[in-house]
């Protein structure tokens, strides 16, 4: 942290003038009193730049020898107290405040001291000694308190940009799922539809242009469906991914059935993430199962709303794909679960509670 604030500017080595109040105003005052006014100048002056440009080293480049200068220069320039207001404002800025709090006792203790002992006649001994001993409490505080409301700001910007991190990571992992979920069905049957037309070409051209244009259509359904998810603004339903469903099993040549024993209607945010469950299970069954029949039921069943599907293919416990894994983390956030069983065909079953769904 840059040191800033009270002690910010080199204006403020204006208070060193303090140490002229002896040999300017004394009558006994010798050319040893401007001297040692003169070196306290010259030897605190580099200590207070460390404070500006390597505020890192302050304790020990600044605090502690000016604490030294002042205990050496006070018994005989009572001005020279000035420098425990400095080291007080250092102190306050760069230290916690309990370790500052000590720092200003100590210097407390020892401009007292120094009261006793120092060579000063009064009253200059008194003008030296009272203002800096109550000033080291006011501006040590003060820059405590300046100094712990920048570290809350700093840590507070730190804590906000790692939330932004966090969310702009959960947000990209939401549209490579979105975009998975999206193109996976519709590439596939695109593919299919490809492969059928270039067998239909010069065959029966006239299927070959109809396919060809339900090419088109998926393409620019792709598109939109990619813009809006893009966009935050899609919601799938599970109506429009059942038709979808239909069409790309039909694709693959798969006889799909349907039961639909559930009639009320599901919350949008559920329904959302149940509909990109069936697409993505539909999709892996048009395009990995060789399976001749594909069924899908929705149900309630022990305080659980289920959707399965079944299909006839090939089965195996092959691992999770991306898209199985993306299932699990949507549906998991419903608290929910999707289970796969593969032993004869594929069965995937995703199972949320009834009351996140009503």
């Amino acid at each position: 942290m840059r040191i800033s604030g009270l002690m910010s500017h080199w204006g403020h080595l204006i208070y060193l003038l303090n140490l002229l109040w002896l040999p300017v105003f004394s009558e006994n005052s010798t050319w040893v009193d401007w001297a040692l006014a003169t070196a306290v100048v010259v030897v605190f002056v580099p200590m207070y730049a460390v404070t500006q440009w390597r505020p890192e080293r302050t304790r020990w480049a600044a605090i502690v020898p000016t604490v030294l200068l002042g205990a050496i220069a006070t018994p005989f320039n009572s001005g020279a107290a000035t420098l425990f207001v400095y080291a007080a404002a250092f102190a306050g800025l760069t230290e916690s405040r309990r370790t500052a709090l000590r720092w200003f006792v100590g210097m407390t203790a020892l401009i007292s001291v120094f009261s006793l002992i120092s060579v000063v006649p009064m009253p200059w001994r008194l003008l030296g000694h009272l203002p800096p001993l109550v000033l080291l409490w006011l501006i040590g505080t003060l820059q405590i308190e300046w100094a712990e409301k920048e570290r809350a700001q700093n840590d507070l910007r730190l804590r906000n940009a790692r939330v932004e991190h966090l969310a702009t990571l959960a947000e990209r992992e939401r549209i490579a799922r979105d975009l998975h979920d999206l193109l996976g069905q519709t590439l596939t049957a695109i593919t299919m539809r490809a492969q059928l037309v270039n067998g239909l070409v010069g065959v029966d051209d006239e299927r070959a242009r109809g396919e060809a244009g339900e090419i088109e259509r998926a393409a620019r359904a792709a598109l939109a469906e990619i813009r809006a998810t893009v966009s935050g603004w899609r919601r799938a339903t599970l109506e429009a991914e059942l038709a979808a469903a239909r069409n790309a099993l039909s694709s693959s040549g798969v006889q799909l059935t349907v039961r639909w024993d559930v009639e009320e209607a599901i919350v949008d945010s559920t329904e959302h993430e149940l509909a990109l469950a069936l697409r993505e299970a539909t999709t892996n069954v048009a395009r990995h199962s060789s399976a001749r029949t594909c069924h899908i039921s929705l149900e309630v069943v022990q305080e659980e709303l289920r959707l399965v599907v079944a299909d006839d293919g090939v089965g195996g416990k092959a691992p999770d794909g991306n898209g199985l894994s993306g299932m699990r983390e949507r549906i998991s956030a419903l608290g929910g679960a999707v289970r796969r069983t593969g032993t004869a065909g594929t069965t995937v079953t995703i199972a949320v509670p009834v009351e996140v769904a009503a």
